[in-house]
């Protein structure tokens, strides 16, 4: 990274440490003495500490047991991690938090909410049979210094009344509400809306601005049947979110393996860049959502308050209590809309009725408490006032440089090694008795057949661009990922264009990845063309 984009990336970090260490204090000072004042976690979602704004981006992988969801993070993250198994049958049985870590290795659940530095402490209220199906799979992977991934079980199909031991949409939804993106994943051969996954997308509901729906191995389906499956999972989506608006589908196949050749196979390279262009920006518009969700929790919380203290004012002193009780919650309806008219308060801030009617049944109302108008007077000034101050401390920030599609390696590249002369190199003995390095290329044998193909495609004085290199590579059939990494790792003297031995190097590795095997994260000595030594 150069020195001007390392400047660039110290300064945007700066702005998000500053923006969020504000949030934090505005939550406390501001938001968190009325959430105590009216149990707003009794209700809703637990009061939140330190580590919900200091982690990291987070993404949610959800769907059927089969659609990809493993292989999926696997083809972000361009290795495996810790736990992972890929099969047809449901292999992932727990939900498994993939995150930065020196040494690989895995946290069972217990552990790892009792650790104040993760941003997982509440799950804990979910009770041991959740912990014991919860995990932290740590490794060193350039991908998540940024991001962390929540991989779940697979959703159930059809009507089965397996129980899982714990509340899994209620799970589901509490991730829902901290991470940043949700992707959730279909599989282009088996579609179906289960009751499982029904009620996975009412715990998602308020979420939608989060949410990317990927319909899966997309190239391995026939145009007719294809468009068929888009055209059924776009009417099912819309009768489920019951929203005029249309969700988009991303379409693609989302692993490192070849693609299939298809007539869509442009499509698939065009939505495949705006998926990862989306996953690209969270970390930069991390403070952003941060502060989306505090003024989202903000509001919540005022409408909870006024309906917390209209079913105070409205309990009898002595006599009835039990039965006035249950006449307001039957009753609950007609009092949200009292409370719109009398107090200005948005109807979309309310809780789901129903919802809060069950709950309200485990309550002494009594016990509720009337509003403060200091905290009444204290909310508006954090909505009005003080989330307006950070706004221009958001648009200080500044925008990445990133290479054009494909090409983006500071997401899906390597770091580019500087090669040195290799202390651990083999060496040879030579005829006077003196040792001298062995450099004789390994891909030299090969390079005849390789030429040909370079100077096939016209380079200009003896380099080829990244235009014309790309354009031979996507004949390859590979993801846009892995063919992002192969560019990084041969063009050695990082100028943007290939001369004839880094052009034998991409093929090399194109035709290794094709055979199976899992590219380096940083290129072998013996695999550096001789010319690009450093001395």
């Amino acid at each position: 990274m150069s020195n001007v984009g390392l400047k660039k990336n110290l300064e945007t970090m700066g702005v998000f440490s500053t923006v969020t260490e504000e949030l934090k204090n505005l939550y406390y000072k501001r938001l968190l003495p009325v959430e105590k004042h009216h149990s707003f976690q009794h209700f809703h979602s637990p009061s939140l500490d330190d580590a919900d704004f200091d982690n990291k981006p987070m993404i949610l992988i959800m769907g059927q047991y089969s659609t990809g969801k493993t292989s999926f993070i696997k083809y972000l993250i361009e290795q495996d991690f810790p736990g992972s198994r890929v099969g047809p049958e449901p292999t992932t049985d727990c939900f498994t938090a993939i995150m930065h870590g020196k040494t690989e290795g895995i946290i069972p659940g217990n552990a790892l909410t009792a650790d104040p530095k993760k941003p997982f402490r509440n799950l804990n209220t979910f009770g041991n049979k959740f912990l014991n199906r919860f995990q932290c799979a740590q490794l060193p992977n350039q991908i998540l210094e940024n991001i962390t991934f929540i991989d779940t079980p697979g959703i159930l199909t059809g009507a089965k009344k397996i129980t899982r031991g714990y509340d899994f949409p209620a799970v589901l939804g509490w991730f829902a509400e901290r991470v940043d993106r949700i992707i959730l994943l279909f599989d282009a051969h088996k579609l179906e809306f289960s009751d499982e996954l029904t009620r996975a997308f009412r715990a998602l509901r308020g979420h939608e601005d989060k949410l990317r729906v990927v319909l899966n191995k997309a190239d391995s389906v026939e145009s007719q049947q294809l468009m068929r499956v888009y055209g059924s999972l776009m009417w099912s989506l819309g009768r489920v979110f019951l929203t005029p608006e249309i969700l988009r589908v991303i379409i693609g196949s989302f692993w490192s393996e070849p693609r299939r050749v298809s007539v869509h196979s442009q499509l698939f390279e065009l939505e495949e860049e705006d998926l990862l262009a989306d996953i690209r920006n969270l970390p930069h518009n991390a403070a952003l959502r941060k502060l989306n969700d505090l003024v989202k929790r903000a509001r919540k919380v005022r409408a909870h308050a006024h309906i917390i203290s209209y079913l105070k004012q409205e309990m009898p002193t002595i006599f009835c209590k039990e039965n006035k009780k249950y006449d307001l919650i039957y009753q609950l309806p007609l009092i949200f809309t009292k409370i719109q008219q009398q107090c200005r308060v948005p109807a979309g801030d309310f809780p789901d009725c129903s919802k809060m009617q069950e709950k309200l049944l485990g309550h002494n109302f009594t016990k509720f408490k009337t509003l403060k108008p200091i905290h009444m007077v204290s909310l508006e000034e954090l909505l009005s006032t003080d989330i307006a101050k950070l706004m221009p401390l958001l648009y200080q920030q500044n925008v990445r440089e990133t290479l054009p599609g494909v090409f983006d390696g500071d997401f899906l590249g390597t770091f580019k090694p500087v090669y040195k002369k290799d202390p651990f190199q083999e060496v040879t003995i030579g005829d006077d008795g003196s040792e001298r390095e062995n450099r004789e290329w390994v891909l030299g044998k090969d390079k005849p057949k390789y030429d040909e193909i370079f100077y096939s495609l016209g380079p200009n004085n003896g380099k080829l661009s990244s235009a014309k290199v790309r354009e031979w590579m996507v004949r390859s059939q590979l993801p846009n990922s892995v063919l992002s990494q192969v560019w990084n790792l041969s063009d050695v003297d990082c100028d943007g264009m290939l001369d004839d031995e880094e052009f034998a190097l991409a093929i090399h590795l194109i035709e290794v990845k094709r055979e199976g095997h899992t590219l380096p994260r940083e290129l072998p000595s013996y695999l550096v063309p001789p010319s690009k030594y450093l001395h």
